[in-house]
């Protein structure tokens, strides 16, 4: 190591106290971490791209800093997708660190790592006061039954007002209105449901009228709109 002539002509002067780092929650426990293995934790990142064009929400389990699940989940740009697969293969078994100085192929991804990992070194994941942590396969719980993610995509004009597409429970295939065309309930396809008829060779036909379900007041409805033609 090389030092400069001006420190190298300093008096040494002795260090006082050295309390190390501040104790942070982990799993139920406070811990000093000086060390990568140090860190466990279960939580979630969100991050976007330089455009904007496409948001990741990121899901870790992390236990003795090393990655042991991960959940990608991205909307708003097909590219990423493809990313999230890729993600997806590359996060498990890296520790944190390393993770947060990999290319995970799309800039949404990697902002979400860079958000998720300030929360699991400083101590505020999900699990921080969860005694032994959350079990690996807690990640995926997230998406409930059906393995899907929830995704909330409605489309809104001023001259035409709104429409909605796609909720947590599925699919919107109608919209009901009432007299003043507000919208008071609505029909959908619940994917997850309608995927499981079919596997379980149930006909299409009978499978989607399975999978199809109503929410709100839809039977009191003055009027019927299919949101995405009408």
């Amino acid at each position: 190591m090389q030092y400069s002539h001006e420190v190298n002509k300093m008096t040494c002067v002795a260090k006082g106290c050295n309390h190390g780092p501040a104790p942070i929650p982990e799993e139920g426990k406070w811990i000093k971490s000086t060390e990568i293995k140090d860190i466990n934790g279960l939580t979630h990142g969100c991050g976007c791209c330089a455009p904007q064009q496409g948001t990741c929400k990121l899901t870790l389990n992390v236990k003795n800093g090393v990655i042991e699940e991960a959940l990608v989940e991205t909307i708003g740009c097909s590219g990423m997708t493809h990313s999230a697969a890729m993600a997806s293969e590359i996060l498990p078994g890296k520790t944190i660190l390393e993770a947060l100085n990999t290319d995970l192929v799309c800039d949404a991804i990697n902002v979400a790592m860079r958000e998720l990992f300030l929360q699991i070194v400083y101590g505020r994941t999900q699990s921080a006061f969860s005694d032994a942590g959350l079990p690996i396969g807690a990640g995926l719980e997230d998406l409930g039954k059906g393995l899907a993610s929830m995704v909330g995509t409605c489309y809104s004009t001023k001259i035409k007002g709104p429409r909605y597409l796609n909720l947590t429970e599925g699919y919107i295939t109608k919209l009901a209105l009432d007299e003043n065309n507000e919208i008071i309930g609505y029909e959908y396809v619940n994917l997850a449901l309608l995927m499981k008829a079919v596997e379980d060779g149930v006909s299409g036909t009978e499978a989607l009228e399975k999978a199809r379900k109503h929410y709100g007041r839809f039977n009191d409805a003055a009027k019927y709109i299919n949101p995405r033609k009408e």
